[in-house]
C-alpha cells in the first residue's frame, strides 16, 4: 500500500511539473504535442518501474527452469523440497521428497532451485575466511 501511495504521489508531481491543464483547472482547447508529454512520462515511468523488472524476472525464471537437471535440489511452488530424479520430455518432473518416496509434478510448478549441500558448504568456508 505504501508503494502505491508513492507511485500516486510521483505521478501527481510529474503531471504538475509538465503543466497538465486538467490539474490546474485550465480549459485550453488547443491540442499541442506538449499535451501528450505527461502520458509519455507516465508510460516511461511505468515501463522502468513495473514492466522491465517483470520481464527480467520472467527471463530468469525461464532460464532456471530450462537449466534443471537430474540431482538438483529444488522447492516447489507449494513449498515441498525435493531432489530431481527424472525429467521427462513432456515436462513432468519426478522429485524425491523422502527416501523411497517420490512425486511427479509439472516443471512449471518448481519455484526455485536450492543450493546443494556441497555448494552451501563451499559458501560457508568462503565466508569464514
Amino acid at each position: 500500500m505504501k508503494n502505491f501511495r508513492n507511485i500516486i504521489a510521483t505521478l501527481s508531481l510529474a503531471l504538475l511539473l509538465t503543466g497538465c491543464s486538467f490539474l490546474d483547472g485550465g480549459g485550453g482547447g488547443g491540442s499541442s504535442p506538449l499535451a501528450f508529454l505527461p502520458f509519455v512520462l507516465i508510460f516511461v515511468f511505468f515501463y522502468f518501474l513495473i514492466l522491465r523488472p517483470q520481464q527480467k524476472q520472467g527471463k530468469q525464471r525461464k532460464q532456471m527452469l530450462s537449466e534443471l537437471k537430474r540431482g538438483d535440489d529444488v522447492i516447489t511452488s507449494g513449498g515441498i523440497y525435493g531432489k530431481i530424479l527424472n525429467i521427462s520430455e513432456d515436462d513432468v518432473v519426478t522429485l524425491e521428497i523422502a527416501k523411497a518416496m517420490s512425486i511427479r509434478i509439472s516443471r512449471s510448478a518448481i519455484a526455485g532451485s536450492q543450493p546443494s549441500e556441497e555448494e552451501s558448504k563451499g559458501k560457508e568456508e568462503k565466508s569464514k575466511k
